[in-house]
């Protein structure tokens, strides 16, 4: 095989590593390969030249709860550059633009235009979640982001589920202003009916935006006073 197509081969297999990552966030060099369908050696390969150039570093897997024995497994995110390898959709312009409006009129400024900004998301969704049984509303919410970019999924966990961002088009500008964070979150809230909680966010250095929807609430025992009570 000629020399330039076996770098574009490598190019290309590179492009699908650092693709994998974005779309299914923190992912250890082991399941990159299976998920890829790769030797473990190839992918080891890969990253270490996604490392070389900035692109991917490598972290102790973050454990939400309980962490069990031994060593956390090793896995490899993308960087800040990694990230606008994959196209930011806001720049220098945008982060420009938010100084002005909280200069000119404040943190209140900021929060209304963060509100604004998600409301028409809100809207367009709002339809999609209320057709969906209420054990899948968090699939479609994730199915949705998706579609605008956000390379959404879900998760179970302790208690409820996990929405995971892997990808965030405004990181940098909502690193400057949480305030797109804050709204965003209260969205999510109204579309699920729920109070849920942000636990993690790309833009302050988290591998993944990282949201906890609590499960159903369980129905409290009935005590036998109580249940004779309510016979009579």
């Amino acid at each position: 095989m000629p020399h330039g197509a076996a770098g574009a081969r490598d190019e290309s297999t590179r492009d699908r590593v650092a693709r994998s990552i974005l779309t299914n966030g923190p992912s250890s060099a082991a399941v990159l390969a299976e998920r890829l369908e790769l030797t473990p050696a190839a992918v080891r390969r890969h990253l270490d030249h996604l490392l070389d150039e900035g692109l991917v570093e490598s972290r102790e897997e973050r454990v939400y709860g309980p962490r069990g024995r031994g060593r956390p497994a090793k896995v490899f995110v993308l960087t800040d550059s990694g990230r606008h390898a994959f196209h930011q959709a806001y720049d220098d312009l945008a982060a420009t633009a938010m100084r002005f409006i909280a200069e000119a009129g404040g943190d209140d400024a900021i929060t209304e235009f963060a509100r604004r900004r998600v409301a028409e998301v809100e809207e367009r969704y709002r339809e999609l979640l209320a057709q969906a049984p209420e054990n899948q509303k968090a699939e479609v919410l994730a199915q949705a982001l998706t579609a605008d970019g956000y390379a959404a999924s879900t998760a179970k966990a302790a208690h409820g589920e996990q929405l995971c961002q892997h990808h965030c088009p405004v990181a940098h500008v909502a690193e400057q202003f949480p305030q797109l964070c804050e709204a965003e979150t209260e969205v999510f809230s109204r579309l699920l009916g729920k109070h849920v909680q942000r636990l993690a966010t790309i833009a302050h250095g988290d591998g993944v935006c990282t949201t906890h929807i609590p499960g159903p609430n369980p129905v409290p025992p009935v005590s036998d006073g109580e249940a004779a009570r309510t016979t009579r």
